[in-house]
């Protein structure tokens, strides 16, 4: 089959054996796969896959099944990589439907975003209808998922995003303010915004020294969630400050946790979050996409930062 493999920290498209599957495992023949900060990290070292697991990038998929349990149904799926070639052997219970009416393009935009987002803002920070939450990077692919998904859930949202053609698009998924952090100060803002109560969430993917600013914007009892250290995985913060405003700091990893986790996010996200995403409530923001043979410049656009949602290889 053909894949993407990374030499001296650049994709290259080869030639590989197909992959073999496991008990509990089926064969997906890959339409598109969705590309992510992670991968950049892989591509450059700075993040290998799990023991056991294939050196393909890839936590995406969108495609059909063509062997195992399910034969000739049309899923998407979390995968711990591997994504980035024509099949990939992903544990069933991680495949999902595609919603309906949605494309292979479309549907891998899923599963790495709203299974980080679920987890992370309902397990982790157990946001609730009517409180308020801070997401940084709305622009992102979790960004523009954890807008909509929770403004459907009946929470506020406050966003920090790098441009105003960012904010602007943030605005129109349901953000009811967007903040310019290169123009204005998100502590300032956020507070404003709040009336000086602050906000009852955070969902953090800068770290560095976002965290103790962050906790600046947290009300009394607030929970902070940290997904990604963009700006560092290092940084001083009060702890006095934790302990008399009884705040709560936690934070996860998704692509190391064992099957069994993942199952559980996907059949909490088939419940919760599949009815909004067959109904068009809530949707994958498709920034571009990019042909199979095309994936270093794929991870060139990405790591630029100019996009607005997901980045998509096509591979089929």
């Amino acid at each position: 089959m053909k894949c993407i493999e990374i030499s001296n920290q650049r994709l290259i498209l080869t030639e590989r054996p197909m992959p073999k599957t496991k008990s509990g495992e089926v064969l997906v023949k890959v339409h598109a796969a969705g590309v992510n900060r992670p991968d950049l990290l892989q591509r450059k070292g700075l993040y290998p896959p799990p023991a056991g697991v294939t050196d393909i990038p890839g936590l995406e998929i969108a495609g059909e099944i063509v062997k195992g349990p399910g034969k000739g149904k049309k899923v998407c799926a979390l995968v711990s990589g591997g994504g980035y070639a024509e099949y990939c052997a992903v544990p069933k219970a991680q495949c999902l439907p595609l919603p309906k009416g949605m494309d292979f393009v479309t549907a891998a935009g899923i599963p790495e975003t709203y299974f980080t987002v679920w987890t992370n803002l309902f397990d982790r920070g157990q946001l609730k209808k009517g409180e308020t939450i801070l997401i940084h990077g709305g622009a992102s692919g979790i960004g523009t998922t954890a807008i909509q998904i929770a403004k459907a859930f009946g929470a506020k949202v406050i966003v920090t995003a790098g441009s105003e053609k960012k904010c602007q698009a943030c605005k129109k998924l349901g953000a009811s303010l967007a903040i310019n952090y290169r123009t204005s100060d998100f502590v300032e803002e956020t507070l404003k915004e709040t009336n000086n109560e602050g906000v009852d969430v955070v969902l953090d993917m800068v770290g560095g020294d976002y965290l103790p600013r962050n906790l600046k914007t947290l009300k009394m009892g607030g929970r902070h969630v940290s997904i990604a250290v963009q700006g560092g995985r290092m940084t001083q913060l009060d702890i006095v400050q934790v302990m008399t405003r009884r705040l709560i700091l936690t934070g996860s990893t998704l692509r190391p946790r064992p099957p069994a986790d993942k199952a559980a996010i996907a059949k909490a996200l088939y419940k919760a979050v599949w009815p909004l995403l067959n109904r068009k409530k809530v949707k994958p923001m498709i920034d571009k996409v990019f042909a199979f043979k095309d994936a270093q410049l794929a991870h060139d656009y990405l790591e630029a930062g100019a996009h607005v949602g997901k980045v998509i290889l096509k591979i089929i």
